[in-house]
């Protein structure tokens, strides 16, 4: 009896199993539209497009920020401020012209938010995974994004807790960039950071792969359809605390009694299905949209890497740290950085600053703590 290698199975075969993947993920779209409405089926959509994107383009913002850092490669955060830019240049006259049902993701800058930031930004450099890259990270069946993410979760619901603390020790005023003028400021501000990135690239780095490019463009096509589909911009941590919270809630703790979980948008979400909360389900869909990728690539049983304890411990703290700081830096890479200053916010510029500080210091940490070999 002759043995059948995967040469001789007819193509139409071996695609069924990626078909089945695709039909499922339509089936969840539907399902989710059927049982909660429209509008949350296609923001799960949305979040699948996320995941593709990210996971299928091997793109997103630790990693580019990281060969910044070591090798002078400014292609990926290029392409960042590429696709920042695209969202900007629709969301302002989107948010001017339409003011009651769409909002930008704005915060103050103060003490809390910077060192929030910081924090954030060296925690993602010892899991190579900011909020949407840990999401894609887990989904893909990463060993480390998979330890991360639910300490991530607990991280931001703790930090929501404290929130209230950490903004007592100060802030400076809202300041958001609105209208025509504050279009022109937000791109020019962009092309003056893509100047210096390319003034201290190395050389022959200077170009930006048409992967990146294509990336860009659908980051900013799905960014802005959950701006207009959500009413908000795209986030991350809000639903990775909420999910928490609601664990805890229906272990008996009384979640409701807390400051940040009282307010009363916070306690209906609180009490209301996960699939009518925008925020969690684009999340599900980044993790079903990276799942799907890595499955249709073949590469979900990924080894558990050798590292020694210290490591994993590391991990489980730095996933923490992510949570805790994002929430006290009102978002991460995405909601601060990619939603705060492509919808106008001063606080994204800040947060990208005390980060990208955060991310030097986070790139020197990841060989002391066992993560890779010495540099």
């Amino acid at each position: 009896m002759s043995v059948q290698t995967i040469s001789d199975i007819p193509r139409a075969s071996r695609a069924v199993p990626r078909i089945a993947l695709v039909a499922i993920a339509l089936f969840l779209c539907l399902a989710v539209a059927m049982m909660a409405g429209a509008r949350y089926g296609l923001l799960l959509a949305i979040g699948f497009g996320f995941g593709i994107t990210l996971e299928g383009l091997r793109f997103g913002f630790a990693g580019p920020w990281r060969a910044m850092i070591l090798r002078r490669e400014p292609a990926g955060i290029l392409a960042q401020l590429v696709a920042i830019g695209l969202v900007a240049i629709v969301a302002f006259p989107l948010l001017q012209s339409n003011a009651e049902e769409l909002t930008g993701a704005i915060a103050p800058v103060g003490w809390a938010m910077v060192g929030g930031a910081f924090v954030f930004g060296a925690a993602m450099q010892v899991v190579l995974g900011c909020g949407s890259g840990t999401l894609v990270n887990a989904g893909s069946g990463n060993p480390v994004g998979l330890v991360a993410l639910p300490f991530f979760a607990i991280g931001s619901f703790i930090g929501a807790t404290h929130l209230l603390w950490w903004t007592s020790l100060g802030s400076a005023p809202v300041v958001a960039f609105t209208g025509t003028s504050g279009l022109i400021v937000t791109l020019g501000a962009l092309a003056a950071v893509a100047a210096l990135l390319l003034f201290l690239a190395a050389p022959g780095t200077r170009t930006i792969p048409r992967r990146m490019w294509i990336a860009a463009l659908l980051l900013a096509l799905f960014a802005l359809a959950n701006l207009a589909v959500a009413g908000q911009p795209w986030g991350v941590v809000y639903g990775l605390g909420l999910w928490t919270a609601k664990g805890a809630a229906a272990m008996g703790s009384d979640v409701a009694a807390l400051p940040f979980w009282s307010a009363p948008a916070n306690s209906e979400r609180l009490t209301s299905s996960i699939l009518t909360d925008v925020t969690s389900l684009t999340n599900l869909g980044i993790i079903g949209g990276a799942f799907l990728v890595a499955a249709w690539r073949g590469g979900l049983a990924q080894k558990l890497p050798n590292l020694p304890p210290r490591a994993w411990v590391a991990t489980i703290i730095a996933g923490l740290l992510l949570g805790y700081s994002s929430r006290l830096a009102f978002g991460c890479n995405v909601g601060a950085f990619f939603s705060g200053i492509s919808t106008g916010s001063l606080h994204g510029w800040a947060w990208f600053a005390a980060a990208f500080a955060g991310s030097i210091a986070g790139v020197r940490l990841r060989p002391l703590l066992g993560l890779e070999g010495r540099r």
